[in-house]
């Protein structure tokens, strides 16, 4: 069977070998609970930059380089840190990491031992469009989802579909001023006791008003209903 409900729709970086060194020091910029992220590919790599340490993880994991930091050095539009085995450039702009079509708020480049590299950094900037995106559903309502009831939401083109742990739904949808609608949505009615239905429930009854868009800077997308209700969702690609 099939029904229709009219939704508000959603839119929508290690370990290393000490080296010797100097004490840590903190770089002003960086406060002490904070640590800056950046990564590339081809091959891979992931940088952590920690108020004590660069910690470089290179070659998907085969290059460890552990050094304390600096301190960061202003440069146009951003910053340096200069060591005798790892330097870093973070620039202020825009940035993809080539793979997972996601955008980063930095262009970063890193010589290590010599080799310059190049990748991205920063804050997770939100999609440009949700058009061709998909994401799965971390939690409703504040409740993590269920690990045995798979969860999805796609946007192709014009059209979302997914599930939030039961039923399959599709529909249309528009986006305008952080405010998506979708509908009339088609869903199935198949019977799904447990914790399917009760984050499906959860999930439609968020739904069943305009919902408002939020994207962190760790790249996920939060959907909050007009009572405060929640959907946490993570992208796929």
């Amino acid at each position: 069977m099939i029904r229709h409900m009219h939704l508000i729709a959603l839119p929508m970086l290690a370990a290393c070998a000490p080296a010797n060194e100097l004490p840590p020091t903190t770089p002003a910029n960086l406060p002490a609970a904070d640590a800056y992220m950046a990564l590339g590919t081809e091959p891979g790599w992931t940088l952590e930059i920690t108020p004590a340490r660069l910690n470089y993880d290179g070659d998907y994991g085969e290059t460890k380089i552990m050094v304390a930091n600096p301190g960061a050095k202003p440069s146009m539009n951003g910053r340096t840190y200069v060591t005798d085995r790892l330097s870093v450039v973070i620039k202020q702009a825009p940035c993809s990491d080539g793979m997972s079509d996601r955008r980063f708020a930095d262009t970063v480049r890193v010589v290590a031992d010599g080799r310059t590299l190049h990748g991205c950094g920063g804050k997770i900037l939100p999609p440009d469009t949700l058009a061709d995106s998909s994401w799965t559903f971390v939690s409703i309502g504040g409740v993590a989802v269920a690990k045995d009831r798979p969860t999805s939401l796609q946007f192709d083109g014009a059209r979302l579909s997914g599930s939030a742990g039961c039923n399959r739904f599709s529909g249309g949808y528009s986006a305008e001023s952080g405010t998506l609608t979708a509908g009339p949505l088609m869903a199935t009615e198949m019977a799904c006791p447990g914790a399917g239905s009760t984050q499906e429930n959860a999930f439609f009854k968020l739904m069943a008003a305009p919902v408002r868009l939020t994207f962190p800077n760790d790249g996920t997308l939060i959907l909050t209903g007009s009572e405060g209700q929640t959907a946490v969702l993570k992208r796929v690609i």
